[in-house]
This record gives structure tokens, C-alpha cells and sequence, in this order.
């Protein structure tokens, strides 16, 4: 997928609403004319309500919706950069919820259904995250730009998402995925017994500040011989990565792999993405080692941007692929 640029684009706002006053004779009229709530949970496939980043969602025409989403100021796990900005993927985050939603809310694919990643892209401008007196309240522009079905069915879904705060463009993303039925999904895994798999148990983790990180808890990388080479840690009992069980390592896993393999190339524990565009390429297993390579791809032009390629090998064959961009020396 190519990269992503920015372009100034305005949202639509859909806000819950209720036109009914609240009155009783001789009392003041009271009215509710805009109330905030998140979508249903289970659109965006988290187990935890407080996990859900959408707040609304408006169909606008055939391929285009306005979506609106807020940040919270502190999370447990997208903490704020030690400059005060919001963690870059808490918008990959968000844009990934939007596919989820849109699959379920606008195109029928029923819940219970499986979605399988293909591609997650986002870029972000440094000074539009900075955290603020109040939680960030975001609309997106989101235009889906692949849609496909099967029997009727929407079978692959890809979309273009736009996140402006205040009007301004703060971050730009896109995503690809399909769908499949449970009867589908369980073929193409191609196991037994999907409920009996087991994550390796688990391995140390690299020292965290190595890599951006200030608990070991967070931390998923696993440190093994030779220099930017580490073994994926699964701990599949943290509350946010694994927010509900399943039967291979999530997308946002190896997301946060990429990022905190690129802080310890660059020798940066502070060091906030300015962009990742992520290829998922086959199901990274739970009960099998993954390892995670990092190679710093040098410079832009004007030696303000720096670059570094993550890549996952599993049972020999690469899974995962990232290329992971940062402002030079931030």
C-alpha cells in the first residue's frame, strides 16, 4: 500500500440525539439536544467497552461516511509521549474500529463473523496529538475504495480514513480486510481444533526502556542472539492486546512490535511514529516462536526522516511486514 499524505478534508457530524423534552406541568422544558455515547462494542470487536474509540457513525453515500471517535487523555497501554502527545497508535487503533464497524453497521456482515487483516497504514502529524485540557474529540472522513462480495455478502472491504480534530487533519490512514464465515474461517486456518490452542509459555522481555516502553508488562518483544532480532512475546493475558480470547496473535500486536523494534534501532525510547504502513501476510500462531527482525533503511533526502523495516518470520516463511518512519533524532 502506498503511503499516505495529507489532504484538508471536513466531516460530516452525526451526534445521538433526542428530539423528545422532558416536561411535567409547571416545570422548566428539559431537552437533551446532544449526547455522546460509543457504538456497540461489539461493532468494533473489543471486549471492553472502554476499549471502543468510535462515538457515532453516519452513512453519507454509497462509499463515503463521517465516523466520529474520541481520545481519551490518559490510557493504560497508548500512553501520551513524554512530550504531551497522543500515541500514534491510538489513531491506528481507530481507524482499524472503523473497518469493523462500517462491515457490521452499513454492509450486513453479521456478528460472529471472522475478519482477517490485510493491510493497516497510518501517518500522523506530530502537532496536531498533543494532549489537551479535555479528551480529543475527532471526526473522520472515511471513503471505502474496495468493496467486494460473494453470494451477495461483503467479502473484502478496503477504505481511506482522514481524522481531523477541530477541522484540522491530524492523522491519515488506511486499511484492507475480509470476511469469512466460522465454517470458512475454521477451513482456512487449516487446525483441528481452533479452542485448544495454547500461546508458548512466556519469554522475558527486552529491557523496556529499550524500547519505548516503561513497564515490562507492555513490553512484546523477547530479546535472542544477534543484534535487532527478538522473538514476538504473547502474553495473552495483557488486558488491551488481547482484549478477548483468540486462536492467533492480533494485528495490533505486531503493529506495536514494529514500533518498538524501530525505538530500539534508533536508539530512541521516546521515539513517537510519524507513519507505519503494515502488510499482514499469514496468521501469526499463537504456540509457535515469530521472530522479529528490524533494518534501518537510512534517511529522506533532506535527513529529517529516518526509516526502518520490521519483519516477522514464522515456522520460515515472513508473515508480517513494516516500514516504520520517525522525525530524525525525535
Amino acid at each position: 500500500m502506498s503511503a499516505i499524505m495529507f489532504k484538508g478534508e471536513r466531516a460530516i457530524l452525526h451526534e445521538a440525539r433526542t428530539d423528545t423534552p422532558v416536561s411535567t406541568p409547571g416545570t422548566t422544558v428539559l431537552a437533551f439536544p446532544s449526547l455522546t455515547t460509543t457504538v456497540p462494542k461489539e461493532f468494533v470487536h473489543r471486549a471492553a467497552v472502554a476499549e471502543v474509540m468510535l462515538t457515532s457513525w453516519k452513512r453519507q453515500d454509497d462509499t463515503h461516511f463521517a465516523v466520529t471517535a474520541q481520545w481519551p487523555r490518559a490510557h493504560s497501554f497508548f500512553t501520551p509521549s513524554e512530550g504531551g502527545l497522543h500515541d500514534p497508535l491510538i489513531a491506528a487503533e481507530t481507524i482499524r474500529q472503523v473497518g469493523s464497524l462500517l462491515a457490521h453497521a452499513e454492509y450486513g456482515v453479521p456478528l460472529g463473523h471472522h475478519f482477517l487483516m490485510w493491510g493497516l497504514d497510518i501517518a500522523v502529524d506530530h502537532g496536531g496529538l498533543l494532549v489537551g485540557d479535555a479528551p480529543a474529540s475527532l471526526e473522520l472522513v472515511v471513503t471505502t475504495t474496495d468493496v467486494k462480495r460473494r453470494r451477495g455478502s461483503l467479502s473484502q472491504l478496503g477504505y481511506e480514513a482522514t481524522v481531523l480534530r477541530e477541522g484540522v487533519p491530524v492523522a491519515r490512514g488506511a486499511a484492507s480486510f475480509s470476511t469469512a464465515t466460522p465454517e470458512v474461517y475454521h477451513r482456512l486456518r487449516g487446525r483441528e481444533n481452533l479452542a485448544l490452542i495454547r500461546a508458548l509459555p512466556l519469554t522475558a522481555p527486552a529491557s523496556p526502556q529499550s524500547v519505548g516502553r516503561t513497564s515490562p508488562v507492555d513490553v512484546v518483544l523477547s530479546p535472542v542472539d544477534g543484534p535487532h532480532r527478538w522473538q514476538l512475546r504473547v502474553d495473552t493475558r495483557h488486558p488491551i492486546l488481547f482484549d478477548h480470547p483468540v486462536d492467533h496473535v492480533p494485528g495490533m500486536v505486531l503493529v506495536e512490535a514494529a514500533r518498538q523494534a524501530t525505538a530500539e534501532v534508533l536508539e530512541r525510547s521516546s521515539m513517537s511514529p510519524l507513519g507505519m504502513n503494515s502488510t499482514f501476510k499469514r496468521y501469526v500462531e499463537l504456540d509457535a516462536p515469530c521472530l522479529i527482525e528490524a533494518t534501518h533503511q537510512g534517511r529522506s533526502a533532506d535527513g529529517g526522516i529516518e526509516s526502518v523495516q520490521v519483519t516477522a518470520r514464522q515456522n520460515g516463511t515472513e508473515v508480517f511486514a513494516c516500514l516504520v518512519t520517525a522525525h530524525t533524532g525525535s
